[in-house]
């Protein structure tokens, strides 16, 4: 279960970055939309590596898993 919830995160990842690189290029800087997604973005990573160290500490899944 834990491997599908770090494989839902990694896809939201990337699609917040190609979110964010679309504002960036549709705004050209002109408004918040891209750090607001860059944000997201950083609050999505840090969930990811408390969940990979969730499942490392908990043994849910390993180095060869």
């Amino acid at each position: 279960m834990i491997k599908y919830f770090i494989l839902f995160l990694i896809v939201a990842m990337l699609i917040s970055l190609f979110t964010g690189g679309f504002f960036l290029i549709k705004d050209k800087g002109k408004t918040k939309r891209t750090a607001y997604s860059l944000g997201i973005r950083v609050s999505i990573a840090v969930m990811l590596f408390a969940t990979i160290f969730y499942g490392l500490a908990t043994g849910q899944i390993g180095p060869g898993a």
